[in-house]
């Protein structure tokens, strides 16, 4: 069993940045792979980013390349995504996510478990 708690959302104006931390709990966090996703309402939840159990490896979509940065701490068994440039189009409910595979790569997952969730809001 896996517990994900995300913080870290919040309101931002356009071009502000925002960093959102996921806090893992219950299993030895660097065994697993874990991914960001986000979703907007009225659309479908989508992947932003995917981080090796290492951290060596980060994975992004394309309409978030370049401004968002994965990275993740294994000693305080947290994950973090840094959002950079924000867009209004970047307004979603954002959650983490844990890939207990060990399988390398799998951008879209399937993901094991998931956090509850942090709004982050940006203005225009």
């Amino acid at each position: 069993q896996v517990q994900l708690v995300e913080s870290g959302g919040g309101l931002v104006q356009a071009g502000g940045s925002l960093r959102l931390s996921c806090a893992a709990s219950g299993r030895t966090f660097s065994s697993y792979a874990m991914g960001w996703f986000r979703q907007a309402p009225g659309k479908e939840r989508e992947v932003v980013a995917r981080i090796s159990r290492s951290g060596g490896r980060t994975y992004y979509a394309d309409s978030v390349q370049g401004r968002f940065t994965s990275s993740r701490d294994n000693a305080k068994n947290t994950v973090y995504l840094q959002m950079n440039s924000l867009k209004p189009e970047d307004t979603a409910v954002y959650y983490c996510a844990a890939d207990l595979s060990g399988v390398e790569g799998r951008f879209r997952g399937p993901y094991d478990y998931w956090g509850q969730g942090t709004q982050v809001t940006v203005s225009s």
